[in-house]
């Protein structure tokens, strides 16, 4: 069983898992009678079906339960029958999730890959990564896709739509290391929201999180 990561921060429990099972191993792990077959086979993807399971499997390894899980209009998840709060991504080869007994989680898992380096401008401003040229290549890399990541998380904690990544979301500069924080602030719900994110870097992804 690949859990790959379990940790408790900011009163949530959150969680990263590392893929390697089949289909058949993952769905053998859950043993209650929730519709799992009915909405497995309405997914057609076989990447799908394996997400699927593998959110469930997560959520079980860290809550010691199954949930039976459904999505707002928006796409945002939230357990049926129970009032606890939960956040999901995932990426090539990893699930990531976060449980919160009353409040709002935010996760965001991300590949480590150079093709976001082409799209930077799209979603960071010059005054968020103003070091960016004095770094290695790799800390350029890194800190590109934490930017990226950190403001997925935002957009998740933020709960409105219409949100520009450039305009509406900053992340602080700050000099990417294995793992940290960063600060944040948002300019979409006219409160001035300011948030602390916590991230961690590994050769195969960044991920990022958050409570609000």
């Amino acid at each position: 069983m690949p859990l790959w990561k379990q940790w408790s921060a900011g009163g949530a429990v959150w969680g990263i898992w590392k893929v390697t099972e089949s289909p058949s191993e993952l769905r053998a792990m859950l043993v209650e009678q929730l519709p799992y077959e009915t909405e497995l086979g309405s997914l057609k993807s076989p990447s799908r079906k394996l997400e699927y399971l593998v959110v469930r499997v997560l959520l079980k390894a860290l809550a010691g339960e199954e949930f039976d899980i459904a999505h707002l209009p928006s796409g945002q998840p939230y357990l049926k029958h129970d009032s606890r709060r939960i956040t999901i991504s995932h990426t090539k080869g990893y699930v990531a999730v976060g449980i919160h007994p009353s409040a709002l989680p935010g996760i965001d898992i991300e590949q480590v890959a150079e093709r976001v380096l082409k799209v930077t401008s799209r979603f960071i401003r010059p005054d968020e990564f103003p070091e960016k040229e004095q770094l290695p290549a790799e800390l350029q890399l890194k800190g590109a896709l934490l930017h990226w990541s950190g403001k997925e998380t935002l957009f998740k904690l933020l709960e409105t739509d219409g949100v520009d990544f450039l305009s509406h979301l900053q992340i602080f500069p700050f000099v990417p290391q294995e793992s940290g924080t960063m600060l944040a602030r948002e300019y979409r719900t006219g409160t001035d929201q300011r948030f602390i994110l916590s991230y961690l870097v590994t050769s195969d992804f960044v991920c990022t999180w958050g409570v609000k």
